[in-house]
This record gives structure tokens, C-alpha cells and sequence, in this order.
């Protein structure tokens, strides 16, 4: 492949049919693909290395050279829903529903493996459900591995008449193939049964020989489903076990935890510091550190390293979802689906903010393979008004916004994708690039406000207070780790004491010099009551305290200050407190 290619196309799959875009800069339709104009497109699939493209369109599914769009296989699969591509592109996988025979019998096998350059079909296979339909491949294609019935079934070298290798542990719920160059390894999840916990093991293909050949091991108790997720390197996976019910009651989205497991056979939970769901974890392209989107809105992002310590907090804000670069010097931070599509885009390096673009009611988000252009969709069925895409820049400019007509859906949008390497990494940029497009200037939704308050003058009161970004990075010059949950926790109560500290010692210094100003009488004419019993006199100190704190309070209520339940309930107090100093000063 030459050294850059000057287009980024992607297809576009919708009701106007399937067809391809030159993508930044001209934004125009490939002459070369011709428009299907079919409203049936069922599913659409490039190959790893983008040279290939194939669709399904309700007759066929056909297969293109991307380059020239030049046919090379056509197979009669007028059900086909789902494609694939091996990652070496020498066969492509296909689904369609599974039906029964009306007898009761097994239906026809569902799934087929094709050879891409005879066209022969290679193996049939039963897979009733959609969910995990596609066999995984090594990188190299030296190893097909697909679950059958609570058994992984290894085949090797796209031969697949025999079973080169089994995996079998007490159920098998899902697996994962690691990326990159050989040896291959597994991660395989069983769940708990009968009060054993759940756990995830990580083999090295072949060596399955029970527990012992394992690299890694780790169970868990709190897990109805996991997600497992290999960096690119393939030294370690991340977990997000999940419970479908939290019983405590205090999440809608069940409860999860995220654990972290290595190939040298370390293991750790990841301690999160704010309570609530995770709504998303990606690990950087250079497998050195993860980000982690959790917690209650507004949901706190931290970048993590490998020992699963703090990097870099980006603080509070509307997100919920986390997308690295492909060179994985750029992080954007997003909330879609419910939110409202407000985007950071961080300088991972130095931990500065590019830009903060607003997409609404995007549905769908990418990278292009260039690392510098993201494209966001809406789609159908998801949302089916005001479907059509935005590319961008990250530095926050909207360079292409395509509306299909009103009466018309969109379905999909997909950039071609490109090998590592193709596209060399550049260096950031914080100034927005010139495009012809206006900038998109969200306005900030204003609050409701009841007709009696709307000329009055505004009070801000917020139901969140949001927490700024921190790094979490051990100061240059101090060779100390990143502090813990808890060591953070009890710097922060140091903190505060100091400073409330200051505060009463700046008060007492105030008062002392306004007494000398206003009063000329020598001190002994101000006598200080003592009891003469210790205890008492504690008493007497802390009601002061108290009756002092209530007149602040009056103060601020007089100035207009809404006041809080609890702070109401103070004032209420005043009348005995200023009896039970009376009954002591009088020692009653």
C-alpha cells in the first residue's frame, strides 16, 4: 500500500440504499463503487486491511475489490444478516437466522465459511443465536476457535474437517482469542454455580491441562456476565464482571466491578472512587494504561497504568462512553444515548484539553483510521428522526454534515479501515482547522424557572458540584507511588482541618484587634466566666459555639439565602440551648 492514501472513503447503509463516500476533504460519492439502490441491505463488512468490501442485499452477497470495485465472488444468500472477514481475508463468514424443520429435526446449518478465492464453501455449521455467531482467528489465521455447546473447538489452519484442540472446563460461557502474533492465548469465563464463584483463566494455545497450565486465574463472586478485554499487546485483560440486579438497590444497571488480569499471572480489582456503574473501559493502543468511565452522573473518567494505580483524573462531567485514537495520543470522553452528546477531546500526553465539540443525539461514533477526523451518527433503528452523520476534526471543526431526507432512514456508517502503520502519528493541534462549515455553538440549556422568580435576580444552587481534573502522577523530584483511595481521602481531611484552622485563628486575631479598637476599658474589665469545674466549663464553651454558629445562620437567612433542612432545624434549637446555658452559668 502506498505510504498515505490521500482518501478516507466509508460506506453509508440505509433506506436510499448502500453506497460509498471519498471521505475529508471533498465529501463526494465514489464514482467508482456503484450506488445499490436496493432498500434490503442487510449488512455490510471490510476486510481488516480495508482492501475488500461486502454486503448483502436481500438477493446476494457480493464481494469488491475496494480499490477499483471490481466484483470478485457473488454467493446466492438472500438471508444472510451478518458478515465477516478472516483477518488475512482468505474466507469470509456468514449468518442467517436459524430456522427448525418442521418436523422437529435440526435445520440446515446457518453458519457457512467461504473461501474468498475459489468461492467454495469450506464448512457448515449450526449457530443458533446471533450473540457470539462468528468463529474468532488468531492474527496469522493459524487458529479458528468457536463455542459449541460449553466447549471451545480450536481448528487450525482454516482446516476445518477435523478438531485440532478442545478447551473443556465445567461450562464455558465465552471466550476471547488475544490480538497480534503467535503464541495465541485464551481468556475463558466460566460462571459460578452452586455458591462457586465465577472466574476467568488465561491458557497459552495448546496448553490446556487443567488449572495448573493456566497463566492467570482470578473468580469472583458478583458476576452474571462479563465483558473481557485483551490489550493490543496481549499481557493482559481487563474484566467487567456484571450483576443484572443490584441488591442494595441503589443502581438501575445491576452492579459491576472491573478486575485486572496479566499474562505473567498478577491479578487486581481495580478500586474506582466513586460509587456507581461503569459505563465504559478502553485500553490505550499502547497497552501501557486504560481509562474507565463510572459512577453515578455526573460520571468521574481516571486513566489507570498496569498497576491498576491512578494516572490522571479528568474529573466529573455529562459521559459515558471513552474513545482512544488509533496512535492513542487523543482521547475523547463523550456522552450519547441519553445524554446530550457533549465531547472532550484530551491531549493524553500532556493531559490538555483540545476541544469540546457537541454532537445530539449521536448514536454512533468512530475514529478514522488517520487519527485525526471522527465521524458521529444517527441511526436508525436507534433514533429514526434527523437521521445523518457529521464528520470532524478533533480540534472541534465540523467539516461534512450529511440530513437524509425526512422520509428516508440511515442504518450505518463505516470508515474503510487501514493496517497499523499506514497513517503515521502527528502532533496535536489545539487550534480549531479552518472549515466551510459554521461552527456548531451549543447553547447552554437554561434551567426552568416558575414565572414568580423570572425577573428576579438568579441564585445559583447546583444539585452536583463537579470536580475538577487532577493528576494523579507522583510530582517530578519525588520518587513517591500515586497516593491511595484511602491515603487521597485522609490528605483531604488533613487539608481541610488546616485550612478551618487558619480560618479560626484569622477570626479570633479579628475579633481581638475589633474588641481593642471599640473598647478603651483595660481587660480585666471583661471577666471571663469560669465555673471552676472543668467539664462544665466544656459544656458552657461548646453551647457558645453552637448559639454562635445559629446567629450565622439567622444572618445569612436575613440576606435571602435559602437555608437547608437541617440548618432550619438548628435555629429551632436556639430557645433551649440558651436555657441550658443559663442553667449552668447559674449552676443549676
Amino acid at each position: 500500500m502506498s505510504c498515505c492514501p490521500t482518501l478516507l472513503p466509508y460506506a453509508v447503509r440505509g433506506s436510499e440504499g448502500l453506497y460509498m463516500v471519498n471521505g475529508p476533504p471533498s465529501f463526494t460519492e465514489s464514482t467508482a463503487f456503484q450506488r445499490d439502490s436496493g432498500k434490503n441491505c442487510k449488512a455490510v463488512a471490510f476486510s481488516k486491511d480495508g482492501s475488500l468490501f461486502a454486503w448483502c442485499n436481500g438477493e446476494k452477497v457480493n464481494i469488491v475489490n475496494v480499490t477499483n470495485a471490481q466484483l470478485l465472488r457473488s454467493f446466492d444468500l438472500p438471508k444472510a444478516v451478518c458478515l465477516e472477514f478472516s483477518p488475512k481475508n482468505n474466507i469470509l463468514a456468514t449468518w442467517q437466522a436459524y430456522t427448525a424443520a418442521k418436523d422437529g429435526t435440526a435445520g440446515v446449518p446457518n453458519l457457512q465459511l467461504h473461501d474468498v478465492k475459489t468461492g467454495k464453501c469450506l464448512k457448515s455449521f449450526i449457530q443458533k443465536k446471533m450473540q457470539n455467531w462468528c468463529p474468532c482467528w488468531a492474527g496469522d489465521e493459524s487458529i479458528c476457535a468457536r463455542n459449541v455447546n460449553n466447549e471451545v473447538h480450536f481448528f487450525e489452519n482454516n482446516n476445518f474437517a477435523t478438531i485440532a484442540n478442545k478447551l473443556h472446563l465445567q461450562k464455558v460461557n465465552d471466550f476471547v482469542l488475544s490480538p497480534g502474533a503467535q503464541p495465541t492465548k485464551v481468556a475463558v469465563y466460566v460462571p459460578g454455580s452452586k455458591g462457586a464463584p465465577s472466574f476467568v483463566r488465561l491458557y497459552q494455545y495448546p496448553n490446556f491441562g487443567g488449572p495448573q497450565s493456566a497463566l492467570a486465574n482470578k473468580s469472583f463472586f458478583k458476576a452474571d456476565k462479563v465483558t473481557m478485554l485483551w490489550n493490543k499487546k496481549a499481557t493482559a485483560v481487563l474484566v467487567i464482571a456484571s450483576t443484572e440486579v443490584d441488591k442494595t438497590g441503589a443502581s438501575y444497571y445491576g452492579e459491576q466491578t472491573l478486575h485486572y488480569i496479566a499474562t505473567n499471572g498478577e491479578s487486581a480489582v481495580v478500586q474506582l472512587p466513586k460509587n456507581g456503574p461503569i459505563y465504559d473501559v478502553v485500553w490505550n493502543p499502547n497497552s501501557l494504561e486504560f481509562c474507565a468511565v463510572y459512577g453515578f452522573m455526573p460520571a468521574k473518567a481516571t486513566i489507570f497504568n498496569l498497576k491498576c494505580d491512578p494516572v490522571f483524573d479528568f474529573g466529573t462531567g455529562p459521559r459515558n462512553a471513552a474513545y482512544y485514537s488509533p496512535h492513542g495520543h487523543i482521547l475523547v470522553l463523550a456522552g450519547f444515548g441519553n445524554l446530550r452528546g457533549q465531547m472532550e477531546v484530551w491531549d493524553v500526553k500532556n493531559y490538555k484539553l483540545i476541544s469540546k465539540p457537541v454532537a445530539s443525539d449521536s448514536t454512533y461514533f468512530a475514529w478514522c483510521p488517520d487519527g485525526e477526523h471522527i465521524v458521529t451518527a444517527t441511526c436508525a433503528p436507534r433514533l429514526r428522526v434527523s437521521n445523518g452523520y457529521k464528520i470532524w476534526h478533533y480540534t472541534g471543526s465540523l467539516l461534512h454534515n450529511y440530513e437524509v431526507p425526512s422520509n428516508e432512514e440511515m442504518w450505518q456508517v463505516s470508515w474503510q479501515p487501514f493496517l497499523d502503520g499506514v497513517f503515521p502519528a502527528k502532533a496535536v493541534k489545539y487550534q480549531a482547522v479552518p472549515s466551510e462549515l459554521p461552527s456548531v455553538e451549543s447553547r447552554p440549556a437554561q434551567a426552568y424557572r416558575p414565572p414568580a422568580l423570572r425577573n428576579k435576580p438568579v441564585t445559583s444552587s447546583k444539585l452536583h458540584e463537579d470536580e475538577p481534573p487532577q493528576n494523579m502522577k507522583p510530582q517530578s523530584g519525588s520518587s513517591d507511588k500515586p497516593l491511595s483511595k484511602t491515603a487521597l481521602k485522609n490528605q483531604r481531611k488533613h487539608e481541610a482541618k488546616k485550612a478551618a484552622k487558619q480560618e479560626a485563628k484569622a477570626e479570633a486575631n479579628q475579633e481581638s484587634t475589633q474588641s481593642s479598637a471599640s473598647q478603651n476599658a483595660p481587660r480585666s474589665a471583661v471577666p471571663t466566666f469560669t465555673s471552676g469545674d472543668p467539664e462544665v466549663d466544656k459544656k458552657i464553651k461548646n453551647l457558645k459555639k453552637k448559639l454562635k454558629a445559629i446567629e450565622q445562620l439567622k444572618e445569612q437567612a436575613a440576606a435571602g439565602k435559602q437555608l437547608e433542612k437541617n440548618q432550619l432545624e438548628k435555629i429551632q434549637k436556639e430557645t433551649a440551648l440558651l436555657q441550658e446555658l443559663e442553667d449552668l452559668e447559674l449552676g443549676l
